[in-house]
């Protein structure tokens, strides 16, 4: 007899995130509607002229980062290396501005995704974190 449980496993254990945003498709999904919000919103652009103009690269990168974040394959390290969310972005100014507007945006692409609104929630609140993390000035 096994002690697996068939049992769903919470947000955050295993690969349970990578799940539920529907693995690799649905993450590329959501990285490609929160791009979009970004370059669509004006309360964006400033943080959109952070990013080279050609953003082909930095969906790559936040694809293959959320991958792994939500224990998916961990496509970032395969092909970039490791990371370090504070250290990657210690060369841009962030304050609550621009952490307002990633985090807008996120929440856009968010709700366009056919996710359970638990998992809608979970996630948002997980990505609060490294929007936090990045900041490095109070203005």
């Amino acid at each position: 007899m096994s002690n697996f449980s068939a049992e769903k496993l919470p947000y955050g254990s295993l690969d349970a995130s990578f799940k539920a945003a529907g693995g690799e498709a649905g993450v590329l999904k959501l990285v490609n509607d929160f791009y979009d919000a970004m370059e669509q919103r004006p309360h964006a652009q400033h943080i959109l002229s952070m990013h080279p103009k050609d953003l082909d690269t930095s969906r790559d990168k936040l694809f293959r980062f959320l991958c792994g974040w939500m224990g998916g394959p961990t496509l970032y390290r395969e092909k970039y290396g490791p990371i370090s969310i504070p250290r990657a972005h210690a060369h841009l100014t962030i304050g609550p501005k621009e952490r307002d507007a990633w985090l807008n945006c996120m929440a856009e692409a968010i709700d366009k995704q056919d996710y359970d609104q638990a998992f809608k929630d979970y996630l948002y609140q997980q990505l609060s974190r490294p929007a936090n993390m990045v900041m490095n000035t109070d203005k």
